[in-house]
C-alpha cells in the first residue's frame, strides 16, 4: 500500500499531537517530521519556517473553534436576537475548547501569545462579522444609527471575558452564565433606540 501523501493538513493534525505531548517550548519541526515519518526538511516545502507553521495550527484551531459564527452572522432574522446568540456560541466554542483538551487549550494559549499575525486575522474576522451585525441592526431600525465598525470592536472588547483565553479559568465559575446573560442584555440595551 502506498504511504498516505503528505498534505499542510496532515502536518497540522501532527502538530497539533506534537504541541499537545511536548509543549510550544520544547516542540520543533523535527519532532512533527518524526511523527509524520518524514525529514524536517519536507515539512519545511509546505511551512517555510517553525513560525509560519505555528501561525499555521494557531490560525486552523481558531478557524474550527469559530466555524459557526459565520453561519450566525449571515443568518436572517432580527440583529437583537442574532447578536447574543452569536456572542453566545463564541463563549461556548471557547468553553469546548477549553474543557475538551485542556492541555492543547494552554498551549494555544501560548502559540496566541507568539503569532499575534494569526490571533489579529482572527479578531479581525470576528469582530467583521460583529459589524455585519450591527449594520443590519441600524438598516432594520433595531439599533440607534452608530459607526457599526467602531461599534462591534466595542462590543467585542465589552465582552472579552466571555471569550479570551486569559480569562479561560473563570469560565467554570458558579454564576458565570448568568453574568454572560447580564452583558448581553447590557451591550443589547446600548445598541437600541431609546
Amino acid at each position: 500500500m502506498p504511504p498516505e501523501t503528505l498534505t499542510p493538513e496532515r502536518i497540522l493534525e501532527a502538530t497539533e499531537e506534537v504541541l499537545r505531548r511536548y509543549g510550544p517550548a520544547k516542540a520543533t519541526v523535527v519532532d512533527v517530521a518524526r511523527a509524520l515519518g518524514v525529514s524536517h526538511g519536507t515539512v519545511y516545502r509546505h511551512f517555510r519556517t517553525k513560525a509560519a507553521l505555528r501561525d499555521a495550527v494557531t490560525q486552523r484551531w481558531l478557524a474550527e473553534a469559530h466555524a459557526s459564527l459565520a453561519d450566525i452572522a449571515a443568518a436572517d432574522g432580527p440583529a437583537a436576537e442574532r447578536l447574543p446568540r452569536w456572542l453566545g456560541e463564541l463563549f461556548a466554542a471557547k468553553r469546548r475548547k477549553a474543557d475538551l483538551d485542556p492541555e492543547l487549550f494552554a498551549t494555544f494559549q501560548t502559540l496566541a501569545r507568539d503569532n499575534s499575525g494569526a490571533v489579529s486575522r482572527h479578531v479581525r474576522e470576528t469582530v467583521a462579522q460583529l459589524a455585519g451585525i450591527v449594520a443590519d441592526g441600524v438598516r432594520s431600525g433595531e439599533f440607534a444609527p452608530c459607526d457599526p465598525a467602531v461599534t462591534a470592536r466595542a462590543v467585542w472588547d465589552a465582552t472579552c471575558r466571555f471569550h479570551d483565553p486569559a480569562y479561560g479559568a473563570e469560565w467554570v465559575s458558579p454564576g458565570i452564565d448568568g453574568e454572560f446573560d447580564a452583558v448581553c442584555e447590557l451591550v443589547l440595551r446600548g445598541l437600541r433606540k431609546s
